[in-house]
């Protein structure tokens, strides 16, 4: 039995704080809860107790009846209060999970909380990730040197990220734009320039030279083995379908491993998987440390009201031919869409004299697309893309 930090032991013990968030939950009475809640009660009195087994079992009856309430029609209007039930219940799934020495499955518990759930007693979910995952870096970096003294196990050649290189070189179709409409390049611009000649005309650009800082292309540079290696464990949503207007398209919750493992290593087609617009930064501090947000992002829009400095950042990792249909951005407004490789031009007509500029954006680079610019994009390779939204 290993018990949590006294610093997140204690709060799950703690009879204020314990009370406040009971009260909070009272709520789930009005939706046929009071068994639930008594369920919720004689949880924490196990954990108090550390019968972590009884915990356990608590908690699965109450993350189960929540998930149903939260799959039942449309995300947008089930009662904050089921996502409330459902975190408070992972809290302590997570916790049990921890104290009898399940690493995996508490960070998985922990994940679903963070994904499904709603905030609640601060960010006591992200500290028993954090805890977690040192435990579980530990015990696999002692299971890999045993491994390696028992059978001199050297990397599998088929999933080295030499391979996976040499993969996707032999199936990377050649690719180029109309020099006409190639989008232009600034190398590193000051903050003034680009919004002089650039933000304030809402003029597409594309910036190189100014993310080389980054640790993720230095001293930590990223690759495929170091994401499973760093981040694997942890779970995320992933699009399945090459675009997300296709009948067939669908979501499903998956550890990073096994998203990289079954759709961008993969050695048999099985799809396309697509971790989308997803603020993996703040899930996973460990990535987000390895990037920096650019400078450009402090240029306020004068003529905008919304000028709290926010910058919301999301990740993008899919495998070749991943595609984001036309549209564009901000999200509080109705976007159209079309398929702007195989136009329906008796639909739209007009789309056949359409005005354009493209690119190709290597790594290292950073592409600006102005507010309520339509663009598309589509995977030459695989590729891990990172947008600031400000």
């Amino acid at each position: 039995m290993a018990l949590l930090p006294p610093s997140i032991h204690q709060r799950l013990r703690d009879e204020k704080e314990v009370q406040l968030m009971i009260d909070e939950l009272k709520e789930v009475i009005n939706y046929d809860g009071q068994r639930i809640l008594n369920t919720i009660l004689k949880c924490i009195e196990c954990y108090k107790a550390e019968r972590f087994d009884g915990c356990l079992q608590l908690a699965d009856c109450v993350v189960d009846i929540a998930w149903e309430m939260l799959n039942v029609g449309d995300w947008k209007e089930v009662p904050v209060i089921w996502r409330k039930i459902y975190t408070f219940a992972a809290i302590y799934k997570a916790a049990a999970n921890y104290c009898t020495g399940l690493f995996e499955q508490c960070i998985l518990a922990a994940d679903y909380g963070l994904l499904m759930g709603a905030p609640i007693m601060g960010n006591i979910l992200d500290e028993i990730i954090s805890t977690a995952s040192t435990h579980l870096q530990t015990l696999r970096t002692c299971k890999r040197a045993n491994d390696d003294a028992l059978t001199k196990h050297s990397d599998d050649p088929t999933t080295s990220d030499s391979h996976i290189e040499a993969k996707n070189c032999k199936r990377r179709k050649h690719a180029t734009v109309d020099s006409r409409k190639q989008i232009s390049q600034l190398d590193c611009p000051s903050l003034d320039y680009f919004r002089k000649y650039y933000f304030s005309k809402k003029e597409p650009v594309i910036i190189i030279h100014a993310i080389d800082h980054w640790p993720a292309l230095t001293d930590r540079k990223w690759s495929i083995q170091h994401l499973k290696e760093i981040a694997g464990h942890r779970t995320v949503p992933v699009e399945i379908g090459t675009r997300y207007t296709d009948e067939s398209w669908t979501q499903k919750l998956m550890t990073i491993s096994k998203f990289i493992d079954e759709f961008i290593i993969m050695e048999q087609d099985q799809g396309t998987g697509y971790l989308a617009q997803h603020q993996l930064f703040d899930q996973i501090p460990e990535l987000r440390a390895d990037i920096c947000i650019p400078d450009y992002c402090c240029i306020v829009d004068d003529s905008s009201e919304d000028t709290d400095g926010t910058v919301l950042t999301n990740a993008w990792f899919g495998p070749q031919g991943t595609i984001s249909p036309l549209h564009h951005d901000p999200y509080h407004n109705l976007f159209a869409q079309v398929d702007v490789e195989v136009p329906d031009f008796e639909k739209y007509p007009k789309f056949a004299n359409a005005e354009y500029v493209e690119c190709i954006l290597n790594p290292g680079q950073l592409l600006y697309i102005p507010p309520r610019c339509w663009h598309y994009v589509r995977s030459l390779d695989i590729s891990f893309s990172i947008s600031f939204w400000w």
